[in-house]
């Protein structure tokens, strides 16, 4: 009887410990990629192999697109979109600061 017991308290301190790690994998999951993660909603004015421009209010965005860009549904102009994009720099040029004046 204490076997069965001990055996069954290590099974649900095992299913607890599972859930944990479940759930802290999803956490990271959601925010490593939410992170530096913008969105924009709109319908598409103009779509080719290279951009997607979205209508957003009384602006146009125009979000660059490669053959890795991942899409769901038909995508046409007219059609409601939610584009999920990122900024990354390409370069980055750091000044000399001036020379302060006495």
């Amino acid at each position: 009887m204490l076997a069965t017991a001990v055996t069954r308290n290590y099974h649900e301190e095992e299913s607890i410990m599972n859930v944990i790690r479940t759930v802290i994998a999803i956490v990271t999951l959601a925010l490593a990629s939410s992170a530096f993660a913008y969105q924009v909603t709109g319908p598409v004015l103009e779509v080719t192999d290279s951009k997607i421009v979205v209508q957003k209010g009384k602006e146009k965005w125009e979000i660059a697109r490669t053959p890795d860009t991942k899409v769901t549904g038909d995508l046409k102009v007219g059609a409601k979109v939610t584009v999920e994009y990122t900024m990354t720099a390409k370069s980055v040029e750091a000044k000399a600061d001036k020379a302060k004046k006495k």
